[in-house]
């Protein structure tokens, strides 16, 4: 009986080291799914903030535009009703 008591305990623990394998896998191809995606976010955000950075800003000059037209006109009014 000692025999077939130690069989079986052997592949009990040969059992729970298999069950242990598997969730190791399972854990490290979660851990390389977090990797590579927190990658891609990573490589994306540099990406947008170069955009933004290289990127010139219109509507500066376009407002710009507007309020030297504004003053002028401004200016000449006042000068219309001093006269």
């Amino acid at each position: 009986m000692s025999k077939l008591d130690e069989l079986l305990n052997a592949t009990r623990i040969n059992d729970l080291l298999k069950k242990q394998e598997e969730e190791k896998k399972c854990k490290n191809s979660i851990l390389w799914i977090f990797a590579i995606v927190g990658a891609i976010a990573a490589v994306a955000g540099i990406a947008y903030a170069a955009y933004k950075f290289f990127t010139p800003d219109y509507l500066e000059d376009f407002e710009d535009d507007f309020e030297d037209d504004f003053d002028d006109d401004f200016f000449d009014d006042e000068e219309d009703e001093v006269e």
